[in-house]
């Protein structure tokens, strides 16, 4: 299924709309960027886009993570994205350029915040965000960079968003938005992700995605493709 089709607005209805066109294309971002017509926030009917409550694609995130199996995060441009097991370790060996995280760190290639807070993730898997907050720190007055890091974590393929919880009131009844709940990818995808991530070369997965989202997309232009994938 390509662009050629050109996905109609509001052809999201449902969460399994939704589900589908994740599979069916691999890779899906939330907002909107540089290819027109690819996002969940372009496609989606307004009536799920604006709706508060169950029936909304807001509330829809985490349940699409537990169903599919699929990566969630802040993948292309620091943006939401949601990809496809199949193509998330692609995603993950071009990002960490080949390196597993223990590499980065011997060649002194992720900063101490970065490290602090993986070991963090890592130690506590999976873990709420307000909880890593309070297990390391993060708070006026004390550690500062929380955002920095869990975003660049994310963007090297470090980090996903294994789910999202919800507060609930004295009648057990959910409300307010979600909490991004973390781990790693190894942990999230289990046995057989190291393997499957490094049995290509970088530049071999770069061409892969590349050429994938190129034929999804046969009008967009290439740079923005490769600035996309970064």
């Amino acid at each position: 299924m390509t662009m050629k089709d050109h996905r109609p607005a509001n052809c999201i209805k449902t969460i399994e709309d939704l589900e589908k066109l994740i599979e069916d294309w691999g890779f899906l971002p939330f907002f909107k960027g540089r290819i027109e017509g690819f996002s969940i926030e372009e496609l989606a009917d307004p009536a799920i886009w604006y709706t508060e409550g169950d029936f909304s694609v807001w509330d829809w995130k985490g349940p699409v993570i537990q169903d599919l199996g699929c990566a969630y995060g802040k993948f292309f441009e620091k943006k939401a994205v949601f990809i496809s097991r199949e193509w998330f370790c692609d995603f993950a060996n071009y990002r960490r350029d080949g390196y597993d995280y223990e590499g980065m760190v011997e060649d002194e290639l992720v900063s101490y915040g970065d490290k602090r807070l993986y070991d963090l993730i890592a130690a506590n898997e999976p873990v709420l965000s307000r909880s890593l907050k309070v297990l390391g720190n993060y708070r006026k007055g004390g550690s500062t960079g929380f955002d920095t890091s869990i975003t660049r974590l994310q963007m090297q393929g470090f980090v996903l968003v294994n789910d999202f919880k919800y507060m609930t009131d004295r009648s057990g009844h959910e409300y307010g938005w979600g909490i991004a709940e973390y781990a790693t990818p190894e942990w999230f995808f289990g046995s057989g992700f190291y393997e499957k991530t490094y049995s290509r070369s970088p530049e071999e997965s770069y061409d892969r995605l590349f050429r994938h989202l190129r034929e999804l997309f046969p009008e967009a232009d290439e740079p923005d493709i490769a600035k996309m994938l970064g």
